[in-house]
């Protein structure tokens, strides 16, 4: 049982399967302080961990994997593609970069990070590719808005397993939501808890009826939405308390009073605007 909430999660449009909560490790230092956190997630029962070729902390998160004594096929590997390395070989390069420095001969996800103006279509291309090849599982993007989701889905013909966004009470996302249902690709929340802003009336009055953190109320909202989401923390009690969502759930009018929370409130920078 004990492994069993850490492992369940969405199968992805590909057929595979993929944890409702990871570790999310953006601005965690290289070194110690990555592969302390990402040793503390996987001891505490996290499969799933999240880094990026930009985070500077994929050799740490591979130290940390293979120390971590969990065989590499129950681990779940998100990286990203950062902006200056897109374009069709220029990401074939900056995946093999990234593989290299996590030591890993698959990786389970591997995303777009931003689609900025006009080379997302090509790297999507090379995302296809190295998917094909073998050398990665799944494939999705990061931070895409529906017009960037139709755009590569017409080009390419394939739809991104996971789009992964910005995403918490103040900004729910309601519509981009709707069309992820719609089209078989599922949201996953990046800053969650909202980069610390959590100081919220409702919030407070819905942890203490639940007995919960105000962090796990969101984090139980946005599973219950059908979002997966992955926590940055690098201290253990924390790592253990955002993982303590799976044995309450949400009324429907409690995650009502959530939904209404929201104000389109960005915390990053905007997709539309974060042009390279």
């Amino acid at each position: 049982m004990a492994n069993q909430p850490f492992t369940a999660g969405p199968t992805l449009n590909d057929g595979v399967a993929m944890p409702w909560l990871g570790l999310g490790v953006w601005k965690t230092k290289e070194g110690e302080e990555v592969i302390h956190a990402v040793k503390s997630a996987i001891a505490a029962g996290y499969r799933s961990i999240d880094t990026a070729a930009i985070y500077g902390n994929e050799e740490g998160v591979g130290q940390a994997i293979r120390e971590s004594g969990v065989s590499r096929d129950e681990l779940f590997i998100t990286t990203k593609v950062w902006n200056e390395d897109q374009g069709y070989d220029k990401t074939l390069k900056a995946f093999e970069t990234s593989r290299k420095k996590l030591g890993l001969d698959v990786i389970d996800l591997y995303l777009i990070h931003w689609p900025g103006k006009d080379k997302y279509k090509e790297t999507w291309k090379a995302l296809i590719h190295l998917q094909q090849e073998g050398y990665v599982r799944s494939i999705g993007v990061s931070n895409f808005h529906v017009h960037h989701l139709q755009d590569i889905i017409e080009d390419s013909g394939v739809v991104p397993v996971v789009n992964q966004v910005e995403l918490h009470p103040l900004l729910s996302q309601k519509e981009l939501l709707q069309y992820a249902k719609e089209n078989n690709i599922v949201l996953e929340a990046w800053s969650p808890l909202m980069q610390g802003n959590l100081d919220q009336p409702v919030l407070a009055e819905i942890a203490q009826k639940y007995n919960k953190t105000i962090a796990q109320v969101i984090l139980r909202w946005d599973i219950q939405n059908g979002i997966i989401v992955i926590p940055k923390s690098i201290k253990e009690h924390r790592i253990r308390e955002n993982a303590d969502i799976f044995d309450f759930e949400l009324s429907a009018e409690d995650m009502a009073r959530i939904d209404s929370l929201n104000e389109n409130k960005r915390f990053g920078p905007n997709p539309s605007e974060f042009l390279f």
